[in-house]
């Protein structure tokens, strides 16, 4: 228990306040300290606390976090060749340009040939293999001719591009040799919980290694709620910044584990919102590019929304708005206004629900949906297609 320390004069004896000092100076240093003529002498015990009170106050869990995963983080930089048309030659007018007789006299073609220009770009990445697997952005490395990594350790290793999912913005990219690789932990992207810390690993603006702190602002967020329409994500929001060059890089939590692939920020007004790939779902989606360089989107063509109560408030199942004509949905019979609420004999919570149901089933295999329609209970078997196929 706490001694309370006695109250002193100012008649040449320390304060209150300063005997408290010289007791915290003392804990700190592990001396001795003489307070209104008594010799307060620390045993070992308070000693080694004070000097590991002392240590915690300086270390960071954020820096310990970046320890574990930061060497795996790596910086992507890309090279594509792209051809521009030609053109009317040297500016002039089209009209002069089309006279044969100019042409001949000053020896000037009608159109420019073609010509190629190099654009480079660059991204994050991080290793989640030993043998130098690298989970990006699609955007990153897509129509790239050349893609060289940069290692934290100064390492510079050409990259080859194994497979790329545009609908969910991932890639998969190998470093090429058989060197001894920094790996990064995977963590659980299922684990996380509102107000999680979050810490954001990359290379914006080309600045390498760069770190930023937040949290996770919020979970399953749909892309197509924030104009994205050709991507099926839902995606971790967090509020550590992320900038343009950040992508692809990875998302940690408070233990160093990646839980998150950084893809989006929003700019401009609203800025401060960025958004993250879960981990559980780039794993996916990666080992079926590694397998065999594509990834498999079954959908059924229909446009989704939550099933309102009479006071407003969310219930189980899955509204249909819309449905594709000729899609898969269509060809079933399903209509809009029906409302599904059970796939496959398990009943639907959620529109996320029935999503995640038809990808578990597959292209091509037969799906049974229990509808609801105008208070009426129907079975609807319904075959995924291949999205974009």
């Amino acid at each position: 228990m706490a001694m309370p320390l006695p109250s002193f004069s100012r008649s040449g004896l320390v304060s209150a306040r300063a005997a408290r000092a010289l007791l915290s100076a003392a804990v700190a240093g592990g001396i001795g300290v003489a307070v209104g003529g008594m010799a307060l002498v620390l045993p070992p015990q308070a000693r080694a606390q004070g000097a590991a009170s002392a240590a915690i106050g300086r270390q960071s869990f954020v820096a310990e976090a970046v320890r574990r995963a930061g060497p795996a983080v790596v910086t992507i930089d890309t090279e594509r060749t792209v051809v521009l048309p030609g053109g009317p030659a040297g500016g002039l007018p089209r009209a002069l340009l089309m006279d044969p007789l100019f042409r001949q006299f000053f020896g000037v073609p009608q159109q420019l040939p073609p010509s190629q220009r190099t654009e480079r770009g660059q991204g994050s990445g991080v290793i989640f293999s030993p043998d130098g697997l690298i989970l990006t952005n699609a955007h990153v490395v897509e129509k790239s001719d050349k893609v060289t990594v940069g290692l934290q350790d100064g390492r510079r290793a050409a990259g080859t591009v194994v497979g790329m999912d545009p609908i969910t913005d991932l890639a998969v990219v190998r470093l090429a040799g058989g060197a001894v690789w920094p790996v990064a932990p995977l963590g659980n992207s299922d684990t996380l919980h509102v107000g999680d810390w979050a810490i954001a690993v990359g290379n914006p603006f080309g600045l390498d290694n760069t770190v930023t702190l937040g949290i996770v602002s919020n979970l399953n967020r749909n892309a197509s709620k924030l104009g994205i329409t050709d991507k099926r994500l839902d995606l971790i929001q967090t509020d550590a910044a992320i900038n343009p060059g950040n992508s692809g890089g990875p998302l940690l939590n408070a233990d160093g584990e990646v839980v998150g692939i950084n893809t989006l920020v929003r700019s401009g007004p609203g800025a401060g919102l960025g958004f993250a790939i879960p981990i559980n779902r780039a794993r996916q989606i990666a080992s079926q590019l590694i397998a065999s360089g594509k990834v498999a989107h079954p959908f059924i063509g229909v446009g989704l929304d939550v099933v309102r109560t009479s006071d407003g408030g969310p219930a189980a199942g899955a509204r249909v708005v819309s449905v594709a004509p000729n899609g898969p949905a269509a060809r079933a019979g399903l209509r809009q206004g029906d409302v599904v609420v059970a796939a496959g004999g398990q009943p639907v919570q959620s529109p996320s629900g029935l999503v995640a149901m038809v990808e578990r089933t597959g292209v091509g295999r037969p799906l049974t949906l229990t509808v609801n329609r105008g208070g009426a209970e129907l079975q609807v078997s319904v075959t995924p297609a291949q999205l974009g196929g």
